[in-house]
């Protein structure tokens, strides 16, 4: 009885856990690039109390034992990376990842970062950053003189500067793909960074070694679904009444024994 007290408890702390999770979510709706976070669950240790094929006699054993759990914790969080909706800017700056990769950023400590939303801007000195003003790396300045911007799918950048014709190329914007993407840390910021989970980072060029292509004057939505996390909040709610019952009905089993008189 004491138990189902504290087996109930856990499954209460899992279930608002997994409530925050899906605030999250829902708070992110309509972050550029954010990838929704997945909770996966596990039970706890098992009590054995009469172990499965244990002798009742000579020639006889039972076919299954007797065993008790204690409820169930929260074993990791994983971020699924499927591709969110596009959504035209005609910013010729605001680039999509059309398939696997990151964008590689640079902090103001020199720290390689990784991000999906692809809203860059132009700083003081031309070059292209994001909204934080760190820089994309590799490093792009656009001359100051320049009248049009064009980003290939292969990441080439090229301008057009007054009083020529043909268009000349400044730079080339590469992707970076990990082994295990869902092992990267988040940071905040739409930014992740490097973990040993993760694996080393593999540059390479948009649409070659499986990266995706860039398309350009497009932006990745947050790739969460309202209705999905609304089911899930519901179910999540649900389970969480359902293990308060467990507590509740396990103080008045307590109370009914407690009143039992001699």
């Amino acid at each position: 009885m004491i138990r189902s007290l504290f087996t109930a408890a856990s499954g209460m702390n899992g279930q608002q856990f997994f409530i925050d999770v899906i605030a999250n979510n829902l708070a992110n709706v309509n972050t550029n690039g954010f990838k929704k976070v997945r909770v996966d669950f596990q039970d706890l240790l098992y009590q054995t109390i009469r172990p499965a094929g244990s002798s009742t006699d000579q020639n006889t054993r039972v076919p299954s034992g007797i065993q008790v759990g204690h409820g169930s914790r929260v074993a990791d969080t994983q971020r699924i990376y499927t591709q969110g909706n596009f959504r035209l800017t005609e910013n010729p700056l605001d680039l999509v990842i059309e398939g696997d990769g990151f964008f590689r950023l640079q902090l103001a400590d020199g720290t390689d970062v990784y991000t999906r939303d692809g809203s860059f801007t132009l700083d003081e000195n031309g070059q292209l950053v994001n909204s934080d003003g760190y820089l994309v790396q590799p490093n792009i300045t656009i001359p100051e003189d320049a009248t049009e911007i064009a980003v290939g799918r292969d990441g080439t950048v090229s301008v057009k500067v007054a009083g020529q014709t043909d268009s000349q190329d400044v730079g080339q914007i590469l992707l970076t793909d990990f082994i295990n993407p869902a092992g990267l840390k988040a940071i905040g910021q739409n930014l992740f960074t490097e973990t040993t989970a993760s694996g080393p980072p593999i540059e390479s060029t948009p649409g070659q070694e499986g990266l995706g292509e860039i398309s350009s004057g497009f932006l990745e939505s947050s790739n969460v679904s309202v209705v999905e996390e609304l089911v899930q909040l519901i179910i999540g709610q649900r389970a969480y009444e359902v293990n308060a019952k467990v507590v509740q009905t396990s103080d008045e089993m307590l109370q009914t024994a407690n009143n039992v008189k001699q």
